[in-house]
């Protein structure tokens, strides 16, 4: 009886393990694998994150990172070739898009905050923004303060007012919210004179900018607003392709590419229109690049 106790006990074990390994498989890794696919989520205009360069093509900091992630997952796929189909998504869709699985990777601008991982994963942060206030340099607007009855624009969907309306400096400052579909509709609307101020990640402002027609008649002004992780999303439901994509970051890091990632899109001509963001590399993007780590906003603003 007692052999048979035991053989039972091992029985049920081995069904207990077989049923965790099924689990522990990635089922995005599992797709990628069986289509030879992938999608990823990229966004038309987050100058120089990821952004159309025109004909359906995409490119930038973060599209490229990806693409290294994804020619490592290949190879640990062990597969000769990997298609990659782009997902134009928006601030709006971007979340529901990987929660639903028609996008298996989004390398955009998105922020990782706590609200936010309660629906999807984060991989490890490559970039510390810096919530800032673009204005046309004739404004005479310097800071937070200033704003009081004018009109602020942002994009549906993102956190920058909130942000604004939150910090200390902004207490009865009264304006009004406008509303651009996407970035570059957010800028139009600062660069058409419908909005005093357009509040965003600073690199998003600097992007703009540089590829407006008069660079020189914008300037980025006032109070950090807040400092913010932009991070690669993945499915919160899929920790095991979270860890092979955390797997490749590290090895991009290791390797000594991030110095020259970041020259090549910040510092450097860029496509289509060989514009210059002009972003010097900040000390807290360095520190997370030693220090990798998935962090929501919450900690870097406590």
């Amino acid at each position: 009886m007692k052999n048979k106790s035991l053989i039972k006990a091992g029985l049920i074990a081995g069904l207990f393990i077989s049923t965790m390994s099924v689990h522990a498989a990635s089922a995005t890794m599992d797709k990628i694998k069986s289509t030879g696919a992938v999608t990823m989520g990229v966004r038309e205009s987050s100058i120089p994150m990821s952004y159309t360069t025109g004909d359906s093509r995409f490119d930038g900091y973060h599209v490229e990172v990806c693409r290294m992630i994804l020619g490592d997952i290949k190879d640990k796929l062990g597969l000769s070739t990997l298609r990659i189909n782009y997902q134009p998504v928006t601030s709006q869709n971007r979340v529901p898009l990987v929660q639903n699985g028609t996008v298996d990777i989004e390398c955009g601008s998105t922020t990782n905050n706590s609200n936010r991982a309660k629906d999807v994963g984060f991989a490890n942060t490559l970039y510390i923004e810096e919530v800032r206030i673009a204005v046309k340099a004739n404004s005479g607007i310097t800071s937070i303060s200033q704003l009081a009855n004018k009109k602020v624009a942002t994009t549906t969907g993102t956190t920058s007012v909130q942000l604004l309306r939150k910090h200390e400096k902004a207490n009865g400052v009264n304006f009004d919210e406008v509303f651009g579909k996407d970035h570059a509709d957010s800028f139009l609307l600062l660069e058409s004179g419908r909005a005093d101020a357009f509040v965003m990640d600073g690199s998003i402002l600097a992007g703009n900018i540089a590829n407006s027609k008069n660079p020189k008649d914008y300037k980025i002004v006032g109070e950090v607003l807040s400092t913010e992780p932009i991070a690669i999303m993945v499915r919160k439901d899929d920790p095991e392709f979270k860890a092979a994509v955390n797997a490749a970051i590290a090895k991009i890091v290791a390797n000594g590419k991030m110095p020259g990632l970041w020259n090549k899109w910040f510092l450097s001509p860029i496509p289509p229109k060989n514009i210059v963001v002009g972003l010097e590399l900040s000390p807290a993007t360095k520190n997370a690049w030693a220090n990798l780590n998935d962090k929501p906003a919450e900690d870097y603003n406590k």
